[in-house]
C-alpha cells in the first residue's frame, strides 16, 4: 500500500514538468533514465545490473513521460519487462493474502479447548450441553455450539456412545478378579523331565509356583488346585475367574475345586496361546532369569530355584504394569531427593544368578 502511494507521488511530481515543458519533458525523462542507470552501474561493478524495488518504481514512474516508441533505445530493460513491473506494483496493491483480516468470533483459547475435551474425558455422560454448563460455573462462558464442534475435532464421541468404561478400563477392572493357570517343563542335567505348574494373578501380577514333579497326572493337578485356594484364602478381593487352557490334566476335579469356592473356570480355545498371554509371558520370564542359567539337577533342587524366584519375584522384581513396584508391594517407596550416603547393599540370589539391591538400614 505505502510503495503503491509513493509510486503515484513520483507520477504526480514527474508530472508537472511535462505539462509546462510539453516540448522538453520527453527529453529531461530520458536523460533521467539515462542517470538512474549509470547509478545503478556504478552501485555494482563487477557484476550484472540489480534493480532494486527503488529503481523499478523509479523507472516504471518514468516511463509514462517517454514516448513508446523510444522505450528500446532509453531503457536498459525490454518493454515487456517494464510493463511487467508495473502489473506486478499493482496487483500487490489489491493482494490481500500476507494482510491480516479478521472476521467472525474470535479464536476459542487453547487452555479452554483443553479443558472441553477433559471434562468430556472424564464424564462420559456429560453431553456439550452439559460441559457447556459446567464451563459457565467455571467462568468460561462459551456458546454449546463452540463446545460440539471442539469435541468433533478431538474425535470425541458424543455422551451416549461415551458411557461405560473403555476398554481399557473394562480390561483393568477384569483383571483384578483373574487368575491363569499352565504347566511348564524343566529338563534337568540327565535329561529327564519334570514339569511345574504356575499361577498368575492377573491384577497384582503375584506369581504362585504350586509344585514340581516328573509324571504330572489328572489327581496331581487337583491337589495342586486345593493347596493354591487355601494360599489364596487371605485376598481381600476374591476372585471370580480361573483362566486354563484345554490340557487333558485339568479333569472335572480340577475344576470342582475352584468351582467350591465361587471361582468360574474360563477355557481357552484350542491351539491360541495368546489367550493365555500373561501365564506364557512369566513362564518366559522364568526360563530367560533362572533355567536359562542353570542345570537342574533333580525334582528336589527344581523346587528349591523355582521357590526362591517365587519369592524374588514377588517382593523385589519391579513389574512396569505395577509402575515398577514388585506385585507384594503395598506402598511405593519414598523418592530420595540428592546424595545418599547410606551404603549400598547387594542380596545374591541363586548364587549370583539374580541380584537383589537396597540401602542399608
Amino acid at each position: 500500500m505505502i510503495t503503491s502511494m509513493v509510486y503515484r507521488a513520483t507520477r504526480a511530481l514527474l508530472s508537472v514538468p511535462a505539462v509546462l515543458l510539453r516540448s522538453d519533458s520527453a527529453k529531461d525523462a530520458e536523460l533521467l533514465v539515462l542517470w538512474h542507470e549509470n547509478a545503478v552501474l556504478r552501485r555494482q561493478l563487477g557484476g550484472p545490473a540489480r534493480y532494486e524495488p527503488a529503481d523499478r518504481l523509479w523507472l516504471a514512474a518514468l516511463s509514462s513521460l517517454i514516448p513508446r516508441r523510444h522505450w528500446n533505445r532509453i531503457f536498459p530493460v525490454t518493454p515487456g519487462t517494464l510493463l511487467a513491473w508495473h502489473r506486478r506494483l499493482v496487483a500487490r496493491k489489491w493482494d490481500y493474502t500476507n494482510r491480516r483480516r479478521r472476521t467472525g468470533r474470535p479464536p476459542t483459547a487453547a487452555a479452554v479447548r483443553k479443558l472441553v475435551v477433559r471434562l468430556a474425558k472424564e464424564n462420559p455422560g456429560w453431553d456439550h450441553r452439559r460441559i457447556q454448563g459446567e464451563l459457565a460455573q467455571l467462568g468460561h462462558p462459551i456458546a454449546s455450539s463452540t463446545v460440539w464442534k471442539i469435541l468433533r475435532a478431538a474425535d470425541v464421541d458424543p455422551a451416549p456412545r461415551r458411557t461405560g468404561p473403555s476398554w481399557r478400563d473394562f480390561l483393568a477392572s477384569q483383571a483384578e478378579a483373574i487368575i491363569a493357570a499352565d504347566f511348564f517343563h524343566i529338563d534337568t542335567i540327565t535329561g529327564s523331565r519334570l514339569y511345574a505348574l504356575a499361577f498368575l494373578e492377573h491384577g497384582s501380577r503375584q506369581l504362585h509356583i504350586t509344585g514340581v514333579t516328573a509324571p504330572p497326572t489328572a489327581q496331581w493337578a487337583t491337589q495342586q488346585a486345593r493347596n493354591l485356594t487355601v494360599d489364596l484364602g487371605h485376598r481381600n478381593e476374591p476372585l471370580v475367574y480361573v483362566l486354563r487352557d484345554r490340557d487333558s490334566k485339568y479333569t472335572s476335579s480340577f475344576d470342582a475345586v475352584f468351582e467350591a469356592e465361587g471361582i468360574d473356570v474360563l477355557l481357552s480355545a484350542p491351539r491360541a496361546p495368546r489367550m493365555n498371554a500373561h501365564c506364557e509371558r512369566v513362564i518366559g520370564t522364568i526360563r530367560r532369569e533362572v533355567l536359562d542359567h542353570m542345570l537342574i539337577m533333580n525334582e528336589a533342587h527344581a523346587r528349591q530355584v523355582l521357590a526362591a524366584y517365587q519369592d524374588h519375584y514377588n517382593r523385589h522384581r519391579p513389574h512396569r504394569s505395577r509402575a515398577q513396584q514388585p506385585p507384594a508391594a503395598q506402598d511405593p517407596p519414598a523418592p530420595r531427593h540428592g546424595p545418599n550416603t547410606r551404603a549400598l547393599l547387594r542380596t545374591r540370589i541363586l548364587g549370583g544368578t539374580i541380584n537383589e539391591y537396597r540401602y542399608a538400614a
